[in-house]
C-alpha cells in the first residue's frame, strides 16, 4: 500500500470543517460498535433461545468480572491513542513509530498475562460474587475460554486504537463485519448442531476476535507512513511507555474502579436468582446499543482533542467538546427512549418460551425503565472524560470517577439498597452517579482548558 492509499484513510482533525470531520470519524465507529454488539447479541440470543435461560445467565455472570480484570490494560490503549494523536498533530513521525511498536508489544505481553490469570481466578471470583449453583459451571467455562483468547483480544484493542488516533475508523468497520459474520455462523453451528452451549458461544467469540486482530495487524504492517509496523522492530521504548502510562494507567484504573462497583451491583443482582440475572443480561445487552452510540463520541472527543492540542488549536478544542456533547446527548435521548418504548418486544427476543419467561422479561423491564430514560447523562460524562484525556489530563477524571461513580454506588449498596432492598433502588445508583460525575467533570474541564489555553497562547500558538 503506497503513501497515497494509506493517507486516504487518515483525517487531519486540526484543519478544515470540524462538524463534518467529526461525523466522518464517528459514523464508522458507531457502526463498528453496533456490529460488535449485534454479534454479541447473537451470542446471547443463540444461548438464550437454544441453550436456555441458565446459559444466558452464565454469560451474563462473567461480563462485569471480565471488565474488572481487563480494564486496567485496556486503559493503556487509550494512552497510545492520545500519544499518537498528539504526535500526528505535531507531525512527529518518530514519536508515532515508537508509540506504535511499544503499544503492539504491550498488547502481546498483557494479553499473555491476562490469559493465564483469567483462567486461574475464574471459579474463585465467580464464587465470591455469589453466582448461583445452576449457573456457575457454565460461567466458569465461558470465562476460561474467553480468557484463553485474551492475547488476540488485547491485540485488536491496541491496534484499532492506533488507527483511530489518525482518523481511520473505516477499515476496522470492514474487518469487524467480516469477522462478525463468521462469529454468527460458528455460534449457530456450535450451539445448535454440536450442542456445546456456552462453550460454543465462547469459542466462536475468540475465533472472530482472532480474525479481527489479524486483519488490523496486517493493515499496520502494510501501512506506508509513520504508522507502519515492522515486526523485527517490536520492542518497548522506555520513554514512550512512561508517557503511555501517564495517560493510560489512570484511564485503566478508572475503568477498573468503575468495574468494581459494577461487580458489587452484579453480585447484588445475583442474590435475586437466575431469572433476575437472565432478565438483567438481556437488558444490559440492549443498553449496549445505546451506550456504543454515545461512547463513540468519547473516542471522537479523545482523538480530535489530542490532534488539535498537538497542533496548538485551542479554539477548535473548545468546539470539539461542544459538538461532541451535542451529538452524544442527541443519540442518547433518541436511542434510549426508543429502546424504553419498545422494551417488551426487544426483551422477548432474548428469551425462549419457558415457564418463567414473563418473570425474566419483567426483571429486564425494571432495569430498562431506570437506565434507558436517563442514559444520555452517561454519554455526557464519557465525552468530558475523553476531552480531559485528550488534553493529557487522565488523573483528574480518574479521581472524579472514584468518588462520584464508584464511591457513590458502593455507598448506595451498603446504605440505601440495604435498607430498601429492590432492583429499582439498586439500579437508581446508575443515573445518580452519572449526573454527579458529569457536573464534576464540567468544572474540571473549565479549569484544565483555561490552563491549556494560556500555555498555548504563551507559546504563540
Amino acid at each position: 500500500m503506497n503513501r497515497e492509499q494509506s493517507k486516504k484513510y487518515e483525517i487531519d482533525m486540526a484543519t478544515g470543517p470540524l462538524f463534518s470531520k467529526m461525523l466522518l470519524f464517528t459514523i464508522p465507529l458507531i457502526l463498528s460498535s453496533i456490529l460488535q454488539l449485534l454479534f454479541n447479541a447473537a451470542d446471547m440470543i443463540v444461548a438464550g433461545k437454544f441453550a436456555g435461560a441458565n446459559a444466558l445467565a452464565s454469560i451474563s455472570a462473567t461480563s462485569s468480572l471480565t471488565n474488572l480484570i481487563v480494564n486496567l490494560f485496556i486503559g493503556l490503549s487509550v494512552g497510545a491513542n492520545v500519544l499518537i494523536a498528539k504526535y500526528y498533530g505535531q507531525k512527529e513521525e518518530k514519536g508515532i513509530s515508537d508509540t506504535v511498536h511499544t503499544a503492539v508489544m504491550i498488547s502481546i505481553v498483557s494479553g499473555a498475562f491476562l490469559a493465564v490469570f483469567g483462567m486461574i481466578v475464574a471459579r474463585p471470583l465467580l464464587l465470591l460474587m455469589e453466582t448461583p449453583e445452576d449457573v456457575i459451571d457454565g460461567a466458569v467455562t465461558y470465562m476460561r475460554i474467553y480468557f484463553a483468547g485474551m492475547p488476540v483480544i488485547m491485540l485488536y484493542n491496541f491496534t484499532s486504537a492506533i488507527l483511530r488516533a489518525v482518523g481511520d475508523t473505516r477499515r476496522p468497520l470492514i474487518y469487524l463485519s467480516f469477522a462478525g459474520l463468521i462469529n454468527v455462523v460458528l455460534n449457530l453451528y456450535f450451539v445448535i448442531v454440536l450442542h456445546i452451549g456456552v462453550a460454543g458461544v465462547a469459542i466462536a467469540t475468540v475465533v472472530s476476535q482472532t480474525i479481527s486482530a489479524f486483519l488490523v495487524l496486517r493493515a499496520l504492517v502494510l501501512y506506508d507512513g509513520a504508522l507502519k509496523l515492522v515486526i523485527k522492530d517490536l520492542r518497548i521504548n522506555g520513554r514512550t511507555l512512561l508517557q503511555m502510562l501517564k495517560i493510560g494507567l489512570p484511564a485503566g484504573l478508572q475503568g477498573t474502579l468503575f468495574s468494581i462497583s459494577n461487580v458489587l451491583i452484579q453480585s447484588s443482582i445475583n442474590s435475586f436468582g437466575s431469572a433476575a440475572m437472565a432478565g438483567n443480561a438481556a437488558a444490559v445487552n440492549l443498553e449496549g446499543f445505546v451506550y456504543v452510540g454515545m461512547n463513540s463520541f468519547h473516542h471522537t472527543s479523545l482523538s480530535f482533542t489530542g490532534q488539535n492540542y498537538g497542533r496548538g488549536e485551542y479554539k477548535r478544542i473548545k468546539k470539539v467538546l461542544i459538538y461532541a456533547l451535542f451529538f452524544t446527548s442527541f443519540v442518547g435521548l433518541l436511542l434510549g427512549w426508543s429502546a424504553y418504548l419498545l422494551r417488551y418486544p426487544l426483551l422477548s427476543i432474548y428469551v425462549r418460551k419457558e415457564p418463567n419467561v414473563d418473570e425474566i422479561i419483567g426483571y429486564g423491564v425494571i432495569r430498562m425503565t431506570v437506565i434507558m430514560t436517563t442514559y444520555f447523562t452517561c454519554g455526557t460524562m464519557d465525552v468530558l472524560v475523553g476531552a480531559l484525556r485528550g488534553l493529557g489530563h487522565s488523573i483528574l477524571p480518574m479521581i472524579s470517577t472514584l468518588t462520584c461513580v464508584c464511591g457513590l454506588r458502593i455507598l448506595w449498596i451498603y446504605t440505601v439498597f440495604k435498607q430498601f432492598r429492590s432492583l429499582e433502588v439498586l439500579y437508581a445508583s446508575y443515573p445518580l452517579s452519572w449526573m454527579l460525575a458529569t457536573l464534576v467533570h464540567i468544572v474540571s474541564y473549565i479549569i484544565v482548558y483555561s490552563r491549556v489555553k494560556k500555555q498555548l497562547m504563551s507559546k504563540g500558538l
